[in-house]
């Protein structure tokens, strides 16, 4: 699996996923161990440019603010 992580402060990911037998990109944000960590899926999409409006709406961030995780 994929997976890219804001360079900003790494609680925004997104990933690539095989669901249904599709690929999916789901934008997640993670939560800190101090406020009990875990993560909240905000949306899935199918193709890049739904992936650009997803971030547009749901954070403040764009497709250049994200890199590989390692």
């Amino acid at each position: 699996m994929s997976e890219w992580v804001c360079d900003c402060c790494g609680r925004w990911r997104v990933s690539v996923e095989l669901i249904r037998g599709r690929y999916r990109y789901r934008l997640t944000r993670r939560y800190p161990e101090r406020f009990g960590g875990g993560r909240n899926v905000l949306g899935e999409v199918a193709s890049v440019p739904e992936l650009e409006e997803l971030l547009r709406r749901r954070t403040p961030l764009s497709l250049a603010d994200l890199r590989e995780a390692a």
